[in-house]
């Protein structure tokens, strides 16, 4: 009986504790709930993620070796872009550059008809500036050169006072080089960055051949209109020298030659009457 009744005061006092601290445990697991609840009402919303777009395709960029080779008969202005290393200047331009370039590429025909002056007799850095002299370190569409034509002189690839000349009439665009005078024939590719024409002849710089421009050739002359015969002139005794009177003349001569020679018959014939 000692040992329980020791035993039951601390039942009494451990069963007073739990009821005193019951309360606040409830309180406490009821504020956890709520704190939990209102977590999940005010979570966040997850965050939408919008597709990444994709990337824009890289440029597709022109090969110059290859338009020149399929578009048409410039493989001799192909052959000096390659020896003069300018090509690689060209590509350059077009690949990498906001610019854009624009390309005048005479036909094979044109080197051929070129005889005086010839290029064959440049050292190698004026061909080279020849070469550059075809292009320009922009991108014009053939619309462009209406107002090229109100610009004055335009720089070329070939820098300083290698510049050309554009007039536009009735949408023909015409170049001046100072030497040679063309025009645009025909659009070969006209998109940019990169736009290329052909023209009937090689541009010459007037920086390099002077100002001493061969003449051109002149138009055959058109055929004489048929003329009437010229009117008679009159001669020293106020007849006429038309053929029609040659006659006339030849018989009046023989008529008074006969004349004459009939008085000196007579004359001679009657002095030997007197003398006889």
């Amino acid at each position: 009986m000692g040992i329980c009744w020791r035993v039951f005061p601390y039942k009494i006092v451990l069963s007073n504790f739990l009821e005193k601290m019951e309360l606040p445990v409830i309180c406490m697991l009821l504020l956890l709930s709520s704190s939990a609840a209102y977590a999940q009402k005010t979570k966040p919303p997850s965050p939408s993620f919008s597709p990444t777009p994709a990337p824009a395709p890289a440029p597709d960029f022109v090969n110059l070796t290859e338009l020149l080779t399929v578009a048409g008969p410039f493989h001799t202005f192909l052959n000096y872009l390659q020896s003069t290393k300018v090509l690689e200047t060209f590509q350059d331009q077009a690949n990498k550059t906001e610019e854009g370039i624009t390309i005048f590429v005479p036909k094979d025909s044109a080197f051929t008809a070129l005889k005086k002056p010839s290029l064959s007799n440049l050292t190698a850095d004026q061909l080279k500036s020849v070469i550059l002299f075809h292009g320009l370190p922009h991108y014009y569409a053939l619309a462009d050169f209406k107002n090229l034509s109100e610009s004055g002189p335009i720089p070329t690839f070939a820098g300083g006072s290698y510049t050309l000349n554009f007039t536009d009439t009735s949408g023909s665009v015409h170049l001046t080089s100072g030497w040679s005078d063309t025009k645009v024939s025909s659009s070969v590719h006209s998109t940019d960055p990169v736009a290329v024409y052909q023209v009937d002849k090689v541009l010459l710089p007037e920086a390099i051949f002077g100002t001493d421009i061969p003449p051109t050739s002149a138009p055959a002359p058109a055929p004489a209109p048929d003329t009437a015969p010229a009117a008679d002139a009159p001669t020293a005794d106020g007849g006429s020298s038309s053929p029609g009177s040659a006659p006339e003349k030849s018989s009046s001569y023989r008529i008074i030659s006969w004349g004459i020679w009939g008085h000196m018959v007579l004359a001679v014939s009657g002095g030997l009457a007197l003398i006889l």
